[in-house]
């Protein structure tokens, strides 16, 4: 019988992707996901679907042993929500009952991943010329940030054999924030929020997915936390030059002042004051599309987890601009 592993957040980009990668790895499969989840990508793979009630440990722990889990990935989140407080219950107090449901349930678990963020250190001074490590003093300039951050803090003293990933910004087939900038591009919009220079980072869906499940194969360490990125260092025009390049496009570059967007965010999010969804831009979005460094150091996740990245910018953009071309997404 091959070991059994648990998947939150299935239904999304990144759980898709693990979803498919555990399968290929022989491991047998139960996705957790929300019952309203929409679940039709998730078709040809076949999982078995679960849901959990994170609200309750003592439920979860039930779960948890009918499952008889030998390995968990918790890559369920909130990545919009309208106040600290909701980006908390889900990001953070969820997080901590699936754990300490983890403790406390009689199962063979030999790893248990927490899929945080890059987000959770927040951003580097640009004059940094360092690639900041795992050990940053953490500067969290999203509610987001705040939120995975506080769920790490109540993951450090946990017994579980744990992993902490930290990715950063990542893009590939099916992910949609990025796809909205891909979008501009192909309509000839090449726009930049002020004049600042940046360092950005970025890591392909395919990478990521494999940190994760070499994670679930690696020594427990007493450090436990990896920044993952695709090892480079980009400036604030590579992701659009490399479209333009890879798709024959020609743009328009321009800037628009940092206090125009800032208006426009509060603007945005008066009109989103009574809905259930919140905008695409708002004032914590900008905090984190103005930040000037996201320049990390991988040494740690390619010493313990043996992790060696595959894709940069160029080699993932021309896959997933392929997937995105033929599924007519552009």
């Amino acid at each position: 019988m091959s070991e059994r592993i648990l998947i939150t957040g299935a239904s999304g980009f990144i759980g898709y992707h693990l979803v498919k990668a555990a399968q290929k790895a022989g491991l047998e499969v139960d996705a957790a996901v929300r019952p309203s989840s929409r679940l039709s990508h998730l078709s040809t793979l076949n999982p078995d679907f679960v849901t959990l009630d994170f609200g309750s440990k003592e439920s979860m722990v039930r779960s948890l042993e009918a499952g008889q889990y030998t390995y968990i990935i918790h890559a369920a989140g909130a990545t919009k929500a309208k106040s600290l407080e909701e980006y908390n219950l889900v990001n953070a107090n969820y997080t901590l009952n699936l754990a300490q449901a983890a403790e406390k349930a009689d199962i063979p678990l030999k790893k248990f991943v927490f899929v945080s963020s890059l987000a959770a250190i927040g951003p580097a001074d640009y004059h940094e010329v360092r690639l900041f490590k795992e050990n940053k003093k953490p500067n969290p300039v999203t509610a987001y940030g705040k939120s995975k951050l506080l769920a790490e803090q109540y993951l450090s003293d946990s017994i579980l054999p744990l992993a902490v990933l930290r990715p950063t910004a990542v893009y590939g087939p099916g992910e949609k924030d990025l796809h909205i900038v891909f979008k501009m591009l192909q309509d000839g919009l090449d726009m930049y929020i002020g004049n600042n220079p940046q360092r950005f980072s970025f890591v392909y869906v395919t990478d990521l997915v494999n940190a994760i499940m070499l994670s679930l194969q690696a020594e427990n360490k007493t450090e436990r936390t990896y920044n993952i990125s695709d090892g480079n260092v980009y400036g604030r025009y590579e992701l659009a030059d490399t479209f333009k390049d890879l798709l024959g496009k020609k743009t328009i570059r321009f800037h628009i002042p940092e206090s125009v967007v800032k208006v426009v965010a509060n603007v945005l999010e008066l009109a989103y004051m009574n809905s259930e969804k919140t905008p695409v831009l708002n004032k914590e979005k900008l905090n984190e599309l103005t930040a000037p460094n996201w320049a990390c150091s991988i040494e740690a996740a390619r010493k313990d987890l043996r992790y060696n990245p595959v894709y940069n910018l160029k080699t993932g953009l021309a896959e997933s601009m392929d997937w995105y071309t033929k599924g007519k997404w552009l």
